[in-house]
């Protein structure tokens, strides 16, 4: 089980870890909230059609629709439109960066709510390593000279907040769901009211007048990063939780660094390697089987005599 977490995590890494470029590119041509209108949207009938197609049909619950609908709220409509928006003023690396915010958040809020969630030595020990090794990441970037305003952080730090209150939420109210049905009727209840949104603060966009690199950016964003992704997302929610889930925004950078050592023949640097060491120190230690062994003193008593 332990070993197929940590594959699911890389997995779903694989999934995000090339979003921030897929963003950038987009948000260039599609105004913020529409770009993930259409993300979701997109993804919201690609779940769907592939829901119906393997024999499913939608949950009639009206609590499970709340529930789902304040859920995407929180993972989609809300971080998406950040981070869009946010990337519009900071560098993709930058978005990466403060997107690894997620985990602590997570663990602060899950310590609090979730009964068999709370913090302990290896989450304290195993998030420390693993935002330490985010650091060491991106360090080159950061001394290289980064784009940074105060309002595209703030937006990707709130957008790094309301993930971890998402997968708090999820794992209160949606344990139990089949991995496809939760992102199914998420995606979709989320379009429900993103879309509408979106064209009356937007307008529509001209298609026709988009280039290909911005239409292959919400498509690859969509399918791959939403739909499948959120899959993944919910099926390590059920079997590994929401703090060991938020681990996974350490892992997308790496994920972005072996893409450019080996389809860009970019440099492997030393701060990479160390970087990816002690994230992948960090995740480890968090799914270890380690525990504190409590010592308790030994009572004596004096038997009256």
């Amino acid at each position: 089980m332990r070993i197929g977490n940590f594959l699911l995590l890389l997995f779903l890494a694989s999934l995000w870890g090339p979003s921030f470029l897929f963003i950038k590119i987009a948000v260039l041509e599609i105004p913020p909230i529409t770009l993930a209108a259409l993300r979701i949207g997109i993804a919201a009938v690609v779940i769907n059609i592939y829901l119906y197609a393997r024999g499913g049909r939608l949950i009639k619950d009206l609590a499970f629709w709340k529930h789902v609908a304040v859920a995407g709220f929180f993972a989609h409509a809300l971080p998406f439109v950040l981070i869009n928006w946010g990337e519009q003023y900071i560098d993709s690396a930058l978005a990466s960066i403060l997107n690894g915010l997620t985990p602590i958040f997570t663990i602060v809020m899950a310590n609090f709510v979730i009964e068999d969630d709370k913090m302990d030595i290896k989450k304290l020990l195993g998030t420390a390593l693993g935002f330490i090794g985010l650091l060491v990441l991106i360090s080159p970037d950061v001394t290289s000279g980064i784009q940074v305003s105060v309002l595209g952080i703030l937006a990707v730090g709130v957008a790094a907040a309301s993930y971890g209150i998402a997968l708090v939420y999820a794992r209160l109210n949606l344990k139990g769901t089949k991995p496809v049905y939760a992102p199914a009727s998420q995606l979709l209840i989320t379009s429900v009211y993103l879309l509408p949104f979106a064209i009356f603060t937007d307008g529509p966009i001209p298609v026709a007048d988009l280039s290909f690199q911005a239409i292959g950016s919400v498509l690859v964003l969509a399918v791959l990063g939403t739909a499948l992704a959120f899959v993944v997302y919910y099926k390590l929610l059920e079997s590994a939780g929401a703090s060991y889930l938020s681990l996974v925004t350490y892992l997308m950078p790496v994920y972005g660094v072996v893409l450019g050592v080996t389809i860009l023949d970019e440099t492997l640097s030393f701060e990479i390697i160390l970087g990816g060491i002690m994230i992948l120190l960090g995740i480890g230690v968090v799914n270890s089987k380690w525990k504190m062994r409590k010592h308790h003193r030994l009572k004596v008593s004096n038997p009256k005599c």
